[in-house]
């Protein structure tokens, strides 16, 4: 079990690496636990690394083909894929104070020519990588590397043949194996169906699910809104049933969980994390808030100029921080979702007379 004390913001962290068991106090004064969420944490605890520069299927239009919009933009945009070197500072910076990097990018962190060495840099220095791919390439050889190194491998729902292949792969290989699902207009009929009729693959750990974003090549009439029945009655199976897996969110869908599924312990959720306990960091060194902001270079701190550290204290990070403090004051449950998203606040499900967007 790792201990990490935050003396700035007064709370304490425990992280077991060996289960992925994450435990995070309140506010400690006069050395009592107040109850009250800390609001930041002075380094990032999680950072998602953008490895992937490009898309080997993008131009396939294999996502297209799925019903996945890309917020990476793979199918237009490539660039060069992270450098070992790069991906080793990065390391060195986060070592003793991130628990776990989410690997990513502009396509499979699989198909990196060094995917097998950055895994291996991850856990040399007490850092647990875990990972998304579309499976398309999973090999047995390459499910093996994800159980020596990784916490859990994400799989994305491509309604595929590959993508229960990668599944079955995974799971055979003793693989903690959990299923992403991006929920939008043109998906959340299956998710209903699937989630009533249990026929998500078998012995998966989890389906997380992501509400779609009109960044990158998502469109805006893909967007699910709050007074849309098929929302309500999505978080009402997801309040009322028991499941052979776990279910989880993005946080992003905080004010769903808080509108329409009453009987979910709220102690179990948290909204955006996004310059408050994670960043993003590209394979070209931007670091940001949050991977949704990868089109908006206003977010960007390159990490060429400047440490992890000083990007986490800029301005830009500060920024993104302010909406939080400032957007919905007079809702009285504002302490479980901090008023939706910051980047693209049409994709918060709350229709409140309360909501209120604070404009930086």
């Amino acid at each position: 079990m790792i201990n990490y004390i935050d003396k700035e913001n007064k709370f304490t962290e425990l992280f077991d690496p060996k289960t992925g068991f994450y435990v995070r106090s309140g506010v400690i004064e006069n050395g009592k636990d107040t109850g009250i969420d800390p609001f930041m944490r002075n380094f990032p605890q999680l950072v998602d690394v953008g490895i992937m520069g490009n898309c080997q299927h993008g131009k396939s239009g294999l996502c297209v083909k799925s019903g996945i919009q890309c917020y990476q933009n793979g199918l237009d945009t490539e660039k060069a894929d992270m450098t070992v070197e790069n991906f080793k500072n990065i390391v060195m910076q986060c070592k003793g104070k991130v628990f776990q990097f989410a690997l990513g990018g502009r396509g499979d962190v699989d198909h990196h020519e060094n995917f097998e060495d950055i895994l291996r840099l991850c856990r040399e220095n007490g850092i647990v990588p875990n990972f998304t791919t579309s499976g398309l390439k999973m090999t047995a050889e390459k499910a093996k590397v994800c159980k020596k190194y990784t916490g859990a491998v994400a799989v994305s729902w491509y309604r595929a043949v590959h993508t229960e292949r990668a599944i079955k792969l995974l799971l055979q290989t003793d693989v903690k194996t959990n299923i992403h699902y991006v929920l939008g207009n043109n998906t959340i009929d299956e998710a209903i169906e699937k989630l009533i009729n249990q026929s998500f693959p078998a012995k998966i750990n989890a389906v997380i699910f992501l509400l779609h974003k009109p960044v990158g090549m998502g469109k805006q009439d893909n967007v699910l809104k709050a007074d849309d029945p098929r929302v309500q009655q999505f978080f009402k199976i997801i309040d009322g049933s028991k499941f052979d897996f776990k279910v989880g969110f993005d946080s992003c869908s905080c004010a769903g969980i808080i509108n329409f599924a009453p009987n979910i312990n709220r102690s179990s959720i948290d909204y955006c994390e996004g310059a408050r306990f994670s960043c993003y960091i590209d394979a070209q060194m931007n670091m940001m808030p949050c991977s949704f902001a990868n089109d908006n270079p206003d977010w960007y701190i390159n990490l060429q100029d400047c440490t992890i550290q000083d990007a986490w204290n800029s301005e830009p990070f500060n920024k993104f921080r302010n909406y939080f403090r400032n957007a919905c004051i007079g809702c009285k449950d504002r302490e479980y979702c901090g008023g939706g998203c910051p980047i693209v606040n049409e994709i918060t499900l709350c229709d409140r007379k309360e909501r209120e967007y604070f404009e930086n």
